[in-house]
């Protein structure tokens, strides 16, 4: 059997950094970080919490059985045992030191990542699946994939996808070639927005500005109030039909891009599903920008727990 491009890692919550209200950095190592990979700044990640009886014992115990197929064993645990898993982002990694930067969102008590995330202290104990270094770059748990020679990018994301969109924008800065940027940013509080090494326009959407608009309310708004159907009508060519994607009643949606390197346009949407949803509808069937240019994730869905 070929051997998996993610493991389960044992890691430890080494500091923690208040990035703003809403954020938290914690910083975890290990002696098998040193191992980890990331391949992309949305990078996705799986991080398993302590059950009820606040032991990871029975998961280590469970995968080290079945080191090919981690999932196949999480999943065969006893529903007393199997503990609570939730998708992350790889915010940044320094294999070198053994150490792995995850940003959580706080919310309260609402599920068990947020509430392990608020108490925690050093020395706690987390599961993570991610990719391992000596396994080739297969291109998957991540959708960051722009075009080389991309001269638009419209970066569109709820604080779920803050963590990625923060690590697009660094990478974006650090290129030779700058592409024009807009990057549409939602969040809880005005004291969450951050400052970004970017030549991008970055625009702060905060909800406790603006009483009353639902989740991703003004993130549509935003779109909208970007001139983009003369700039989508100059890329030239027919346009693609109308976009029939409906996002499954117990799942999330998930489109990715399918460019290639001579696409002049790219757009990255993440936030709630039926956000997600909306915004690539408006691109697609209002503004006629092409759906291969277009990657949509839902991150979350409102009323739904999804690991």
């Amino acid at each position: 059997m070929a051997k998996q491009s993610y493991q389960v890692f044992d890691i430890t919550l080494s500091r923690r950094t208040q990035v703003s209200p809403s954020l938290a950095r914690l910083t975890f190592t290990g002696p098998d970080v040193a191992r980890m990979a990331t391949h992309a700044p949305d990078q996705r990640i799986k991080l398993f919490f302590p059950t009820a009886c606040g032991s990871l014992d029975a998961l280590f115990d469970c995968v080290e059985g079945e080191p090919d197929d981690w999932y196949a064993a999480y999943r065969a645990m006893p529903d007393d045992l199997r503990p609570p898993m939730r998708t992350y982002t790889i915010r940044a990694l320094r294999a070198e030191r053994c150490e792995v930067d995850v940003e959580f969102v706080l919310h309260g008590d609402e599920g068990p990542a947020s509430r392990w995330a608020m108490r925690a202290q050093p020395g706690d104990r987390l599961a993570m699946t991610a990719p391992v270094s000596e396994v080739e770059n297969l291109g998957v748990g991540y959708e960051w994939k722009p075009p080389r020679g991309v001269k638009r990018i419209l970066v569109v994301a709820d604080e779920t996808a803050l963590p990625a969109a923060a690590g697009i924008l660094e990478e974006l800065a650090a290129r030779a070639d700058q592409p024009r940027v807009d990057a549409l940013i939602e969040v809880p509080l005005g004291g969450d927005a951050q400052t970004f090494p970017s030549q991008a326009k970055v625009r702060w959407l905060a909800r406790d500005t603006r009483p009353g608009c639902a989740h991703g309310e003004q993130l549509l708004r935003a779109v909208r109030d970007i001139d983009l159907r003369a700039e989508i009508a100059s890329l030239g060519g027919p346009p693609d039909s109308a976009d029939a994607h409906e996002a499954p009643d117990d799942g999330l949606l998930w489109e990715a891009a399918t460019t290639d390197d001579d696409a002049p346009f790219y757009a990255w949407i993440a936030a709630e599903s039926k956000v997600a949803l909306g915004i690539r509808r408006y691109l697609v069937n209002e503004c006629g920008l092409p759906k291969r240019y277009v990657s949509s994730m839902g991150y979350w869905r409102e009323g739904k727990v999804l690991g």
